[in-house]
């Protein structure tokens, strides 16, 4: 565990450091642009609809009873901006494109095209790794900004057709107007980005750490994805008591 930390840091490391070559890189990077943000975006959607839909209709009733339906909109729209849209996205990324990450760069590594680059003086980190890290930190953030918009959507359509607490669009909005400034928003932006650098760091790691084969293949790409939803949900925590803290 020590060792593949280590082995994690330093490959972040070596990939900031790189980041003045990314205009070098930047037919790479919009080709991983085009597929992390925008074959993602129809996923990201549908989630964030129907989880802004969820927490209005879990919420809705519970404030109607006490007599304070009129704040479901500050209690979804906080929800979405500081918690659920930048945890959602960072795992449906890490399912869907750490996943690919992994795959694509552990077979390169296992059928010795990674030992290739090398022969040719091609550093794998600058021609495979920051692409991608650029990549995800840019696509993940503008995900999460869509995510909260569609959520909020969500959240008044299922506020405004259900009966308990049957809220009009413009109670909806008007008390997440009140409820939400920009700030609260920023704080789910920043929780995006470092996940974005989990995410991409820890699928790339394990791309470039896979041996034995197809099934060794398997093995990283699982370990891709569990890695990297377990240190998302770790830093979350941390991240909220910093940012809550700074608050």
């Amino acid at each position: 565990m020590f060792q593949d930390a280590g082995e994690i840091l330093m490959l972040l490391w070596r990939t900031l450091r790189s980041l003045p070559r990314t205009w070098r890189q930047r037919r790479k990077v919009f080709e991983q642009l085009f597929e992390i943000g925008n074959a993602s975006l129809l996923m990201a959607c549908v989630l964030a609809l129907f989880i802004g839909g969820v927490l209005a209709l879990q919420t809705g009733p519970v404030l109607a009873e006490r007599g304070l339906g009129g704040f479901v909109g500050q209690v979804v729209g906080l929800s979405l901006c500081r918690e659920l849209a930048p945890v959602m996205m960072a795992i449906l990324i890490a399912g869907r494109i750490g996943s690919a990450m992994a795959a694509e760069i552990g077979s390169m590594t296992v059928y010795q095209e990674v030992d290739a680059l090398r022969t040719m003086n091609i550093n794998p980190v600058h021609y495979l790794v920051l692409p991608r890290l650029v990549a995800i930190c840019v696509a993940l953030p503008v995900l999460v900004v869509v995510a909260i918009l569609v959520g909020w959507l969500g959240g008044a359509l299922v506020a405004f057709l259900n009966y308990q607490v049957a809220i009009s669009f413009e109670g909806f909005f008007g008390s997440l107007r009140d409820g939400v400034d920009l700030l609260d928003i920023l704080n789910g932006l920043s929780k995006s980005a470092a996940f974005a650098l989990v995410i991409g760091t820890v699928s790339c790691h394990q791309g470039l750490a896979t041996i034995g084969g197809p099934r060794g293949i398997g093995r990283s790409v699982t370990k891709a994805v569990v890695n990297s939803i377990v240190l998302i949900l770790i830093l979350d925590y941390f991240l909220t008591r910093m940012l809550m803290q700074l608050d």
